[in-house]
């Protein structure tokens, strides 16, 4: 399996988990474009979950599996559902690169439109309150308490987050795109001024959760996670939130009907944490920047062969993503 040295990981898994019935078998699970993460059976059939950095050279701070683990091992058992942590493994001699293994939680994630055509209308309508929930828990936590107080800076998290990302575009850059420019340039000069500081998980969508029966099972893929504002995770998921006919041919989860509207969204995340939303389209601008710079390094990965073998990957999608999330932070910015 590329990207695993089934041996090595086997033997350091078995140290772990003393009762797993080996020979385990390894399959990457189809969804993540950053972190692999890979479905791991014993020949008794019980279930693991490997993540791992993707293959080749990334930027050094995207993909620290020591800190996405601590993350995890931190929120396990709280208000804010989790998976499992079970082991980390910071030896590359075992696997070429530090990976982590968590509980396999049942159920689905729902990347797309189609995933989410398979479930009840009562579940769908149930699901946007309840990540609602599940979204302001975690703001409400207290970063010290939960032994995540040193996870980063807990001021100035846009200035942070616009240098960061305006970094990774510039090294990851293969083509003009003005749009992009031009956002960065009014989101530098419009930045609101921030209030309080929270857990910020910085990817909080339908497509990184395990569902059932209209609730939250587990928020996965916690890498971009940090201390800071938590209005940008508020204004990701309303972006993502798409509603039936309003994006011609999206395909997003949330597209097929049946959801509640983005205002209940924002309106019971307001009710629930007291913050003003005010200045929300800010964040959403915001949201879509970033999209276009983590896209635009996805993009490059892809062309440099980093993220695997035998993907069917759409290149010159990605591509007119990247734009397409560029132009809609402009047009926010310039609607206000």
């Amino acid at each position: 399996m590329e990207g695993i040295d089934d041996r090595a990981v086997s033997a350091w898994m078995i140290e772990q988990v003393p009762e797993l019935c080996l020979p385990l078998r390894f399959e990457l699970i189809a969804g993540g474009h950053s972190n692999l993460t890979y479905a791991v059976t014993d020949t008794s059939g019980r279930r693991y979950v490997l993540r791992r950095p993707p293959l080749g050279h990334v930027l050094e701070s995207a993909h620290d599996m020591g800190r996405e683990y601590k993350i995890t091992t931190a929120l396990k058992g709280g208000a804010v559902p989790v998976a499992s942590t079970i082991g980390l493994c910071t030896d590359v001699e075992v696997n070429e690169a530090p990976f982590y293994v968590m509980a396999y939680v049942p159920g689905p994630v729902l990347h797309d439109a189609e995933a989410t055509a398979q479930l009840a209308l009562s579940d769908r309508s149930a699901l946007g309150p309840d990540m609602i929930d599940v979204l302001a828990a975690l703001h409400q936590l207290d970063p010290d308490a939960v032994g995540l107080g040193d996870l980063g800076r807990k001021q100035a998290y846009l200035q942070r987050q616009m240098k960061r990302w305006s970094q990774q575009w510039q090294a990851t850059e293969t083509h003009s795109v003005p749009a992009m420019d031009e956002s960065t340039r009014l989101l530098a000069e419009r930045m609101p001024e921030q209030h309080g500081a929270s857990i910020v998980h910085g990817d909080f969508r339908l497509g990184n959760m395990i569902v059932n029966d209209g609730r939250v099972s587990a928020v996965l893929d916690w890498e971009l996670c940090t201390l800071g504002d938590p209005l940008a995770d508020v204004g990701y998921l309303l972006n993502s939130w798409v509603q039936p006919g309003e994006v011609e041919g999206n395909m997003a989860a949330t597209a097929v009907g049946g959801f509640c509207e983005r205002t209940l969204l924002a309106e019971r995340y307001a009710a629930k944490t007291g913050k003003d939303l005010g200045q929300i389209n800010y964040y959403r601008a915001f949201s879509h920047w970033r999209l276009a710079a983590i896209g635009q390094g996805v993009y490059k990965r892809y062309l440099v062969g980093a993220m695997g073998e035998n993907r069917d990957v759409d290149l010159d999608a990605h591509r007119e993503s990247v734009t397409r999330h560029a132009e809609a932070a402009l047009a926010f910015l310039v609607a206000g």
